[in-house]
């Protein structure tokens, strides 16, 4: 029986939303490299996940000829022209990251009490927001480190029930071999102990 029609829509749960990301993320890529491998193509996959990692892939050479070759299709700045946005760009990021760390520090001091921090409405929805990736990140590594131990769980069970039905046809081997009804002694009385013996 295959699997139902799956509802395009956003997954509300987050550790499902997770999961899905991870597992149709790795699907995505692979069919990109059997794409590559089939058809000789130059393929370039750029992922970013909601919490703003990168995932990339070039099939061949790197990123950054790729981006480099699209540019001169569609007509975009060449490599060699010296560019002054991104530096005032790169300012700017460190300027953010600094601001959003002494939030987050202001943040852990007004959590655990020390000193008597006042914190805005903004200050308090960006620590807000930072929690809410943190227990993300927390839940999703929580349910791969339990899909591991699954997975382990199931290889154990795996081997244990081989190991069971190998010692289940040696015993059943050792019973058709020893017949208990042909055994006899000869001796008259086994059980007896002779009385010259005390």
């Amino acid at each position: 029986m295959g699997r139902g029609r799956v509802q395009m829509k956003r997954i509300e749960n987050p550790v499902h939303r997770q999961v899905t990301f991870c597992k149709r993320r790795a699907g995505l890529l692979k069919k990109a490299k059997e794409l590559s491998v089939l058809c000789d193509a130059e393929i370039g996959v750029v992922i970013f996940s909601a919490h703003g990692k990168l995932y990339e892939l070039a099939t061949k050479g790197t990123m950054q000829e790729l981006i480099e070759r699209y540019g001169k299709y569609t007509g975009g700045p060449p490599a060699d022209e010296p560019m002054v946005e991104p530096m005032q760009d790169a300012k700017k990021e460190i300027e953010m990251l600094k601001q959003e760390i002494e939030i987050l520090q202001k943040g852990l001091r007004y959590m655990f009490g020390g000193g008597c921090e006042y914190m805005s409405l903004n200050e308090l929805l960006v620590l807000e927001k930072h929690l809410e990736i943190w227990i993300n990140h927390i839940r999703s590594t929580k349910m791969d480190i339990m899909f591991q131990e699954i997975q382990m769980l199931r290889n154990k069970e795996g081997i244990m029930k081989a190991a069971n039905k190998c010692l289940h046809e040696t015993i059943e081997e050792n019973i058709s071999y020893t017949d208990f009804t042909t055994m006899t002694t000869n001796m008259m009385h086994p059980l007896t102990i002779a009385n010259n013996i005390f």
